[in-house]
């Protein structure tokens, strides 16, 4: 039985930024709050990110590990058994984030609306993406899309707004449950996939 690893310093000053982020937002962010909320002693997140721009990357770089971490195993799934085979994964994916994961979204969302006043912001953000989308355009290339950078683009940006309706717009005070959410993914799979 494997033990979890002990957390970097990096990686404690990264989650105490984005649950930071989550509460306070941007203003909040500062090396001070995050020395604070991390429970580290003062100057330590200076150390670890010198400047803002630096606190900031690695908030990102922290979030798509986070992304990361909750994808489930084996996805993408054997893509011989065509759209089905992603349903549950992604269904899944999406109520775990809906339910155990949304001070990650929070903070994603404070990240993203900076990345677009950034540029250097914006491309760390953007790389940190390819880590989930170069496994479902795999997929979605083996199960037979017949634009599959299209597909994971829309997929991609379906998964997206759903998240951001149920946390933070219009159906933020009624998420979907996990069947109606494996219902949703079901659909657009089907149409995408359909010969």
């Amino acid at each position: 039985m494997s033990t979890p690893s002990t957390p970097t310093r990096r990686d404690v000053v990264g989650d105490a930024a984005l649950r930071l982020l989550a509460e306070r937002g941007m203003r909040g962010l500062t090396h001070r709050a995050v020395d604070e909320s991390a429970g580290l002693p003062p100057g330590s997140t200076s150390n670890v990110a010198r400047t803002r721009a630096a606190l900031l990357e690695l908030a990102v770089l922290r979030a798509a590990e986070g992304d990361t971490a909750a994808m489930p195993a084996g996805v993408p799934p054997d893509p011989a058994a065509g759209a089905d085979a992603l349903v549950e994964p992604l269904a899944g994916l999406l109520h775990d984030f809906l339910t155990h994961r949304r001070t990650l979204l929070l903070a994603r969302y404070e990240l993203a609306l900076e990345a677009t006043r950034r540029p250097e912001l914006r491309a760390v953000y953007d790389r940190s993406g390819r880590a989930f989308a170069d496994p479902l355009r795999a997929f979605l290339t083996a199960a037979g899309s017949p634009d599959p950078e299209r597909h994971t683009r829309s997929l991609i940006a379906w998964l997206d707004g759903m998240l951001f309706s149920s946390t933070a717009g219009t159906y933020a005070s009624q998420p979907l449950g996990r069947e109606e959410l494996a219902a949703d993914v079901r659909d657009l799979l089907t149409g995408m996939l359909r010969p």
